[in-house]
């Protein structure tokens, strides 16, 4: 399954490693915020579990075409992470923002809810590194 490089095993890498960092929001999720919801925290348990799979496919991509510049694994993969989480802060601003403020208080130094993207694009280094450790990178992963 590891030898060649495969897009199915990038992805099913990526889908893995991002299920069990959503699988630890969903555990660790409460003891921060004791008063959220299932909703937002199987949300999370989804979110980084999707967040894999786009990583894992976007491993083809090793070529920026429009600026002509290389795009490793160590640059696409935190960008895809922290791309996709800024998204996400941007649009549920308001439920990130009360989550923050509950877990680091009014004058905190990290109630930006806008720190997802930060944890987005380590989230996304690390499944990009397995991915690419054990799926390869590149047009090979497509069968070409």
């Amino acid at each position: 399954m590891f030898g060649n490089p495969s897009l199915v095993t990038r992805i099913a890498i990526g889908k893995g490693i991002g299920f069990l960092f959503g699988l630890a929001g969903l555990l660790f999720f409460p003891y921060f915020v004791p008063e959220v919801g299932w909703l937002p925290r199987i949300g999370i348990l989804f979110w980084y579990t999707t967040l894999g799979a786009i990583v894992g496919v976007f491993g083809v991509f090793t070529y920026h075409p429009v600026l002509k510049l290389p795009l490793p694994w160590w640059v696409r993969s935190p960008l895809l992470g922290a791309w996709m989480n800024f998204v996400l802060t941007f649009f549920a601003y308001d439920s990130f923002k009360s989550y923050m403020m509950a877990i680091f208080g009014p004058d905190g130094v990290l109630q930006s809810p806008f720190w997802f993207t930060a944890e987005g694009a380590f989230v996304g280094l690390v499944i990009g590194y397995f991915a690419t450790r054990f799926g390869g990178e590149g047009a090979e992963t497509a069968g070409r």
